[in-house]
């Protein structure tokens, strides 16, 4: 069985990658690739935070890959 901290860790480093490639103006805001990582990381973070039973960082998560999946659906039609 594979140890849930390593979603967490996976999901942490897309939504970090995602992060930094912005802050340094590598990728945009309102590039697929920016938003799918943000999609992918929080999603895993949801994963992560039902694995933990962590309510505020589920809902924390749950926000942030809603707002994400908008976004993707929003520059991709």
């Amino acid at each position: 069985m594979v140890n849930s901290l390593y979603f967490g860790i996976i999901g942490l480093f897309l939504l970090l990658v995602a992060f930094f490639l912005n802050l340094f103006k590598i990728i945009t805001q309102d590039t697929k690739s920016y938003v799918l990582m943000n999609v992918l990381g929080s999603g895993l973070m949801i994963y992560y935070s039902i694995l933990i039973n962590s309510i505020p960082f589920l809902i924390l998560n749950i926000v942030w890959t809603s707002f994400a999946l908008y976004k993707l659906i929003k520059i991709s039609f």
